[in-house]
C-alpha cells in the first residue's frame, strides 16, 4: 500500500506542479502536446474518485488510463491556484465525475500536499501516518464523510450546548447501565399472559421488592398501559422527580426525570407507552419522551398542577386541574387548549373520564356548611357544558375517584373514611345500598382501584395499611400491613394476576405476590 501511495503522490507530483509556475504556460497545456509535457507524462492521468474511510486499504487517488475515458483528464492547476479558489463551486475541469456522501476535494487536496512537501523535505518517502482532517469546504449537495468517533463527538457536544441553553426545558435524566435494553424488553413473566385473558385475582400476600428511591412522599403510580411493556412502574414524588421502574424482573430504578423545579403532583403514561405526561406544583406540563427524556410539549399553567387524565379515545388530548376554578383540555398536536371548563371552586382534585370519553367527571373541595353541592360534578367534554353538580351530597371531599373495569359504575374516595359507590350514567345516582368503610384517609389523597376483573377493589390507608374489599358484597376480604406510612395507592398488574404497587408517604414503594 505504502508504495502504491508513494508511486502515485510521484506521478502526481510530475502532472500537477512541473511547469506551473507560469499561468500563461498553465494555459497553454490545456492540450497535451508532442514537444512539451506530454513526452513526460506516463499513459494514465488522475481522475477524481471518491475519498475513502481512514483505515480503508485503497487510496483516495486512482489511476486511470488517458483514453479510457472522456472524462478523464490532468489537473494542471497547482495545488495551491486551487486552494485560493476553492470557495467557487467545483465545476470541470477540477472534477469531471461527483460522488456523492464522500469528502470534498479540498480535503484531498490538502492531504496530497501535506504528503508531497513531507517527501519533498524528508527525501526518503512519506514515512507519516495520515491524519484526518475535516474540511470546511464541500461540494454542493455532497456530505464529507467523518469517521464514526469523530461523528460521536459532534453530535455530543452539540447536544450539549443545547441543553445548557435550554436550561429545564429538557429533563436531566437518569438512568441505570441496563436501562436501554430493559426499556423495551418484554418480561419472561408476562409473555405467557399475553395471548390469555385475565384470571381471577387473589389478595396477595408476600412482599416481592421494596423500592426506596424517592427522597420525598410518592403521590401517584401507574403501571405502563402497553401489555408488552407493562413491567414498567410510573410514579411522581414530592421530590421533585419522575421515576420508571422496573417493577417485574428486578425491582431497579429505570430512569429518573428531574424536568420540574417544585413537587410533581400527577404523572400518566401515553397510550403508546412512549411517552410521559407530568405537573406539578411549579405550575408546568410537561411531555417527556421515555427513552431520551427529550420535552415533546411543555407548558406553563396558570395554577398549581394536582390532576392529569388523557382522553380514553384520543390519545393526542388530556385534561389538566389544580388549584384553580378551570379545568382545561388540551391537544398536544397544537399545544393549544382546547376548553376550559369553569366551576365556582377552589380546587380540582381529580378527573375520570367515563366509557367512551364523552363526558368526565371532577371531583373538588366545594364543600359548605349546609351542602356539598359542586363536590362531584359531571361535564360534556364537546361542549364544555355542565351536566350535574348534584351528585354527591355528603359534606365529605372526594380526593381520588375509580371506574369499574366492566360495570358502568364508578367508586369515590371520600374524607369520611369510606368509598360511596355511584351509578356511570345519567344522572349518577349513588348506591346507598352499599358502602365500603373501615381504613381511614384523614386528610391523605388516597387513591382507590379496581382489580381488573372488576371482583376486588383495592385502596390505601392513613395508617399505612392496604384494605382489600369485594366489590358485590362490600366486605372487607383482608388488610395487608404494607407500609408504616400513609398508603396513598394500591394498584394491581393489567397482565400478572393478583400482582399488587403499593407507594406510601415515606417515598417508599413495594411489589407484592
Amino acid at each position: 500500500y505504502t508504495a502504491r501511495f508513494l508511486l502515485c503522490l510521484a506521478i502526481m507530483s510530475l502532472v500537477a506542479y512541473e511547469d506551473s509556475d507560469s499561468e500563461t504556460e498553465a494555459e497553454k497545456t490545456e492540450a497535451p502536446n508532442s514537444s512539451g509535457r506530454q513526452t513526460n507524462q506516463p499513459s494514465s492521468s488522475v481522475s477524481c474518485v471518491q475519498h475513502f474511510a481512514p483505515g480503508s486499504t485503497k487510496s483516495a487517488y486512482e489511476m486511470h488510463p488517458a483514453g479510457s475515458t472522456g472524462r478523464s483528464r490532468v489537473w494542471e492547476d497547482p495545488p495551491e491556484r486551487y486552494a485560493q479558489n476553492n470557495n467557487t463551486d467545483l465545476a470541470p475541469p477540477y472534477c469531471p465525475r461527483v460522488y456523492s456522501g464522500h469528502a470534498a476535494l479540498s480535503v484531498a487536496y490538502k492531504n496530497y500536499e501535506q504528503a508531497s512537501s513531507s517527501s519533498r523535505n524528508s527525501g526518503n518517502g512519506f514515512s507519516q501516518k495520515r491524519t484526518h482532517e475535516d474540511s470546511t469546504t464541500t461540494l454542493k449537495g455532497i456530505r464529507p464523510y467523518i469517521p464514526k468517533r469523530l461523528r460521536q463527538e459532534n453530535s455530543s457536544k452539540p447536544e450539549k450546548e443545547e441543553s445548557d441553553q435550554r436550561g429545564s426545558s429538557d429533563c436531566d435524566v437518569k438512568f441505570s447501565i441496563s436501562a436501554e435494553q430493559t426499556l423495551r424488553k418484554i418480561s419472561e413473566l408476562i409473555k405467557p399472559y399475553l395471548g390469555s385473558k385475565y384470571k381471577v385475582t387473589e389478595v396477595p400476600k408476600s412482599l416481592i421488592f421494596s423500592m426506596s428511591k424517592h427522597s420525598g412522599p410518592v403521590n401517584e403510580i401507574q403501571w405502563c398501559p402497553v401489555r408488552e411493556q407493562s413491567h414498567m412502574l410510573l410514579s411522581a414524588s414530592m421530590d421533585k422527580t419522575v421515576k420508571v421502574w422496573d417493577a417485574v424482573d428486578t425491582g431497579c430504578c429505570l430512569k429518573t426525570y428531574s424536568c420540574h423545579s417544585c413537587a410533581v403532583r400527577a404523572a400518566r403514561w401515553s397510550s403508546c407507552g412512549r411517552r410521559i405526561l407530568s405537573g406539578g406544583f411549579d405550575s408546568m406540563l410537561h411531555l417527556t419522551d421515555v427513552e431520551t427524556g427529550k420535552q415533546i410539549f411543555s407548558s406553563k399553567t396558570e395554577f398549581r398542577i394536582s390532576a392529569l387524565k388523557f382522553h380514553p379515545t384520543e390519545s393526542n388530548v388530556f385534561i389538566c386541574g389544580g388549584f384553580s376554578p378551570e379545568v382545561k383540555a388540551w391537544d398536544l398536536r397544537t399545544s393549544k387548549v382546547l376548553r376550559v371548563y369553569k366551576a365556582a371552586v377552589q380546587q380540582t382534585l381529580d378527573i375520570l373520564f367515563l366509557p367512551e370519553g364523552r363526558e368526565f367527571l371532577t371531583s373538588t373541595d366545594a364543600v359548605s356548611r349546609d351542602s356539598a353541592d359542586r363536590t362531584i360534578v359531571a361535564w360534556d367534554f364537546q361542549s364544555a357544558a355542565k351536566i350535574s353538580n348534584q351528585i354527591f351530597h355528603e359534606r365529605y371531599t372526594c380526593p381520588s375517584l375509580t371506574l369499574h373495569p366492566k360495570e358502568s359504575v364508578f367508586v369515590a374516595q371520600t374524607n369520611g373514611n369510606y368509598m360511596a359507590l355511584f351509578s356511570a350514567q345519567r344522572p349518577y345516582r349513588i348506591n346507598k345500598k352499599k358502602r365500603y368503610e373501615g381504613h381511614k384517609v384523614e386528610g391523605f389523597a388516597v387513591g382507590c382501584e379496581f382489580s381488573p376483573d372488576g371482583t376486588l377493589l383495592v385502596t390505601g390507608s392513613s395508617d399505612g395499611k392496604v384494605f382489600f374489599y369485594n366489590y358485590h358484597t362490600s366486605r372487607i376480604i383482608r388488610t395487608l400491613s404494607a407500609h408504616k406510612e400513609a398508603c396513598v395507592s394500591a394498584i394491581f398488574h393489567p397482565v400478572l394476576p393478583s400482582l399488587l404497587a403499593t407507594c406510601d408517604w415515606a417515598g417508599e414503594i413495594k411489589i407484592w405476590q
